[in-house]
């Protein structure tokens, strides 16, 4: 991997992270299209970049998460407890299925390819489907619904299904405005990313090259930057838009990369 591939990776990862588009199977397709070797520090790479994406949030919501005191400007003890809740089921799953993920998913472009696919498939149907305005507030959300949020989360450990997309899904479907789980969903980032980056770093830190740190922090930052951009971009999408063309985005980068990449 070279530097400039570094910096591409971080802002793909920046741009599709809190997208319902699967940052980590974009990272895997263009990974592959690059020629980038599959390692253990690359799937490393792919993980921890993920987290400098997931660190903009708190520097865009650092009121809400710092500010307990203050209803007006936090979302206070118990949203945090029902993140934390949320955060449960995908610890549990993460943690035992570590090594399927690593050595096994997160080198498979096909099951990348075909949950692209069948996520955009998906999307379509349900944004037709779902016409009902909700208008729940993250307050209000129950720690029932917070913990399904979180075993929905959980499938995202298929690469190509989508960490928000899953999330902010789940949420509409159990009756949660869009607003409010979008931004439940960006907040159970934070723990999950944390944990995922920092159990990985466990694992594999010590077998890092000098140059590959470098790799590592300059998609860290990248990722960290685009984000920022992103975020706000798609806080505003959301109010006035659907995710039919985000489904219609997944089929076609699906088909595309299953045409002219994948062999």
């Amino acid at each position: 991997m070279t530097a400039l591939q570094a910096i591409i990776l971080g802002i793909i990862e920046g741009v599709t992270e809190f997208l319902p588009i699967s940052s980590t199977g974009h990272l895997i397709l263009v990974s592959k299209l690059f020629g980038i070797a599959d390692s253990d520090f690359t799937k490393s790479f792919e993980i921890i970049i993920q987290f400098g994406a997931i660190l903009a949030v708190v520097a865009l919501y650092w009121k809400k998460i710092f500010y307990w005191k203050n209803p007006s400007l936090s979302s206070g003890p118990t949203v945090w407890k029902k993140v934390l809740t949320a955060f449960l089921p995908t610890a549990i799953i993460g943690f035992l299925l570590y090594k399927i993920l690593k050595n096994y998913l997160l080198s498979n472009s096909f099951i990348v390819v075909w949950a692209l696919f069948l996520g955009g498939v998906f999307l379509i149907l349900f944004e037709i489907w779902h016409a009902k305005k909700i208008t729940e507030k993250i307050g209000e959300i129950s720690y029932k619904k917070s913990f399904w949020v979180g075993v929905w989360q959980a499938l995202a450990i298929i690469p190509g299904v989508s960490r928000s997309g899953a999330t902010i899904v789940s949420g509409l479907l159990m009756g949660i405005s869009r607003e409010a789980i979008v931004e439940f969903s960006f907040l159970l980032a934070v723990p999950t990313m944390a944990a995922a980056t920092g159990y990985d770093l466990l694992k594999s830190a010590g077998n890092f090259s000098f140059s590959q740190i470098h790799l590592l922090a300059l998609g860290f930052i990248v990722s960290f930057i685009v984000a920022l951009i992103s975020i706000k971009w798609f806080i505003g999408y959301i109010k006035n838009h659907s995710f039919i063309s985000f489904g219609i985005y997944r089929i076609i980068i699906a088909l595309i990369f299953w045409i002219f990449i994948i062999k």
